[in-house]
């Protein structure tokens, strides 16, 4: 809106008004969006001039880094500003001429190029003029020399982040209990009334008649509880709860500025070497806090090397957090919310047709601009003048029941009939591999865009997904004897049963028994005890995974292009099958009405009413984990609970009773759809029995 040509104006004939605008860069108030469009506009003007933005912007940062590290300033405000400075300052940097695209990291290796000076100032109190020397001092940063030659001011808070986290490793090194003296030392920077106490008298040593000099840190300490400051004390416990936030906020600044130096999808070896230097505290941080994963650690998403350290403590976060960073990410980058809407192109709109859906709608898709549709999408079906969020809803129901449609031969149904798994024999199809990558774009868009599809898929499809290993219980939902069978080996000793066994197998291409080896040389290699547990792997990896590995290469191959693999990991198999397909609905109704009873229950037992009273008032997603705890299935089959199936067939949802000992939970045998239930003293321990095993062991399974 010519902004970016006003200031240059303006600046040419007062040029002191360029320091007016790199402050502006601190004002919450004021749009980022607008002030980067600015400053990138004036950092085009000449090379002096983007070195110079660059280099004013350093020290801004570093000036507002720094007073994040003092905790008498107020986080938010200090945090926001930081990111806010440094999110610009690696806007300018990335569209400067001479970006680089060989690898480098400047900031980590010393590769000099014009842009290097931005680090660079003449007189450091220019840019750490604002900083408490005694601040500095006590956190034992590196003494400044104001007389001293060139340094760089990014680098003195670099190097001021690092001497606080080592600090802190130091003293969790330490007896955890004794943190008097850092707690001390902290207790300083409350305020500026307590920055130049007095000195302290000293302390008679309780129970003892002499009386003992105490360290000057003790004796601060003791003052402060002396005179009453027990609230401030209390916030000052724990040097790790006071300073986590602040440290983390400049962490995410350090990797956002050893980013922009970095070509696209690389991570800069520097901040590896951070944060593996620094484990232990940010695993600290972590757990003491674990919304600073979300609120900072974002380099975690785009840094496999560091996200396997992390992985246990973000799988144990709220499903409710995960997918809200979930989608943050996802979303990052794209047009914000209050830019001017812009109405749909014409060339944009998907027109498929309905009595073709499937086909005509593949070809679409993969003639669509990949970035547009992550934006938005609209359908029209043709002939027809509706569009909007509801055709859309309707395209992704219509075109999920299509994707499992027979006629496609892509999926086959799985023994329980409420799920699918790719067809080993879709390649009767041409197509098969171009419709699984289309299969793979469609649920793909629908996670982007939060829309649920009404399809179903084994647990061992969700894995593949998710990059997790199959293992052979995900074999029970193709062929249940099967895993029984491979169940019955793992549990007895074959050394002298004569099975015969080798590390190959029989399996069934177009009709026609084909032996298949599990791996080279395995029609020679008996099956013993000693290897039997490689040989069920092997066979469950050759039907789970082999059989249907180039199905699974070309579904992810199209799913990748809108769901990044990093941030999908964020999920287990139950719930990306949640965020796909939605919360399955659950008649209790027909559920009471379709359970049978066993081993002394009756329908009236007070226990059996206790029961259906707690299940009455769990909520939908306790039901589901229930359902899933006892027949290992979250779904109900077409047709409702009659049509449930056993390991032989249909099998009812039974309940079957079990002699009551303090704290016993309830159990269960999923091949037969059987809760085996204690016969509990009152409603409310049954209650809280059967969510913890519920929260605790709905997943997984053992031989009853």
């Amino acid at each position: 809106g010519g902004y970016g040509e006003t200031c240059e104006v303006l600046i040419q004939y007062h040029p002191r008004l360029f320091q007016t605008i790199i402050q502006m860069t601190q004002n919450e108030d004021l749009r980022e969006n607008m002030l980067r469009q600015v400053l990138e506009h004036l950092s085009q003007q000449s090379e002096s001039q983007y070195l110079k933005i660059l280099t004013s912007l350093a020290e801004v940062a570093t000036t507002n880094g720094h007073k994040l590290l003092s905790l008498s300033s107020n986080y938010e405000a200090q945090m926001k500003s930081l990111l806010r400075i440094v999110r610009i300052f690696c806007h300018v940097f990335r569209i400067g001429p001479s970006s680089p695209s060989n690898g480098n990291d400047m900031g980590y290796n010393g590769n000099k190029t014009p842009r290097s000076q931005v680090f660079k100032v003449r007189k450091v109190y220019d840019v750490v003029r604002k900083i408490d020397v005694k601040e500095m001092n006590f956190t034992k940063h590196a003494f400044i020399n104001q007389t001293s030659h060139e340094q760089e001011p990014l680098e003195l808070l670099w190097h001021s982040l690092d001497e606080w986290l080592v600090l802190i490793a130091t003293e969790l090194m330490k007896n955890k209990r004794d943190s008097a003296n850092i707690t001390s030392i902290l207790l300083k920077q409350k305020g500026p009334d307590h920055q130049d106490a007095t000195p302290a008298p000293s302390f008679s040593t309780a129970g003892t008649e002499g009386r003992k000099e105490l360290s000057t840190d003790a004796v601060e300490l003791k003052t402060y509880d002396v005179a009453g400051k027990q609230e401030a004390c209390a916030d000052c416990q724990d040097v790790i709860s006071m300073t986590a936030n602040r440290l983390s906020a400049v962490i995410q600044a350090f990797y956002m500025c050893c980013s922009c130096q970095m070509p696209q999808g690389m991570t800069s070896p520097r901040f590896i070497e951070f944060v593996c230097k620094h484990d232990d505290v940010l695993k600290c941080f972590v757990n003491r806090n674990p919304k600073i994963i979300f609120d900072h650690f974002h380099f975690l998403l785009e840094c496999p090397e560091l996200m396997s350290r992390f992985m246990h403590i973000i799988k144990a976060q709220p499903f409710k957090d995960r997918c809200e960073w979930f989608y943050e990410h996802l979303h990052a980058g794209q047009p914000d919310s209050d830019m001017v809407h812009r109405p749909v192109n014409e060339n944009d709109i998907l027109l498929v047709h309905r009595d073709s859906i499937f086909r005509s709608s593949c070809e679409v898709v993969s003639k669509a601009n990949c970035a547009k549709l992550k934006q938005g999408i609209a359908v029209r079906f043709h002939g027809e003048e509706g569009m909007g969020q509801g055709v859309v809803r309707e395209w992704f129901d219509i075109l999920s029941s299509e994707i499992v449609n027979p006629d496609y031969a892509l999926f086959t149904q799985s023994a329980d009939g409420t799920t699918f798994q790719p067809n080993s024999n879709s390649s009767v199809n041409p197509d098969h591999l171009n419709y699984f990558r289309f299969a793979g774009q469609i649920l793909g868009l629908a996670l982007n865009h939060r829309q649920l599809v009404n399809i179903y898929f084994t647990r061992s499809f969700y894995k593949h997904i998710l990059g997790i290993p199959v293992n052979y219980q995900d074999v029970a939902s193709i062929d249940p004897e099967y895993a029984k069978n491979l169940q019955w080996i793992l549990d007895n000793d074959i050394s002298d049963l004569g099975l015969e066994l080798t590390f190959s197998v029989e399996t069934d291409v177009f009709g026609a028994m084909e032996e298949v080896p599990l791996k080279p040389g395995g029609a020679s290699i008996l099956v013993t005890q000693e290897n039997k547990a490689e040989y069920v792997q092997l066979v469950t990896e050759l039907r789970m995974t082999r059989a249907i590995q180039p199905q699974i290469n070309a579904f992810l191959q199209g799913f990748h292009m809108f769901i990044p693999p990093s941030l999908i990991q964020l999920f287990d198999e139950y719930e990306l099958e949640l965020l796909l397909s939605g919360m399955p609905e659950i008649d209790v109704n027909d559920w009471l009405k379709n359970t049978e009873y066993t081993s002394g229950y009756e329908r009236g037992d007070q226990v059996i009413q206790w029961f259906w009273d707690v299940v009455e008032e769990l909520t939908q997603e306790e039901r589901v984990l229930l359902l899933q705890f006892v027949t290992g299935s979250s779904r109900v089959p077409h047709g409702g609970f009659a049509h449930i199936m056993g390991g032989s067939g249909l099998q009812n949802f039974t309940i079957a009773a079990v002699p009551y000992t303090a704290n016993l939970l309830p159990t269960s045998s999923t091949c037969i759809n059987m809760l085996k239930l204690p016969e509990y003293p009152s409603k409310e321990i049954l209650k809280d029995r059967l969510l913890v095993a519920l929260h605790c062991g709905s997943y997984g399974y053992t031989m009853a």
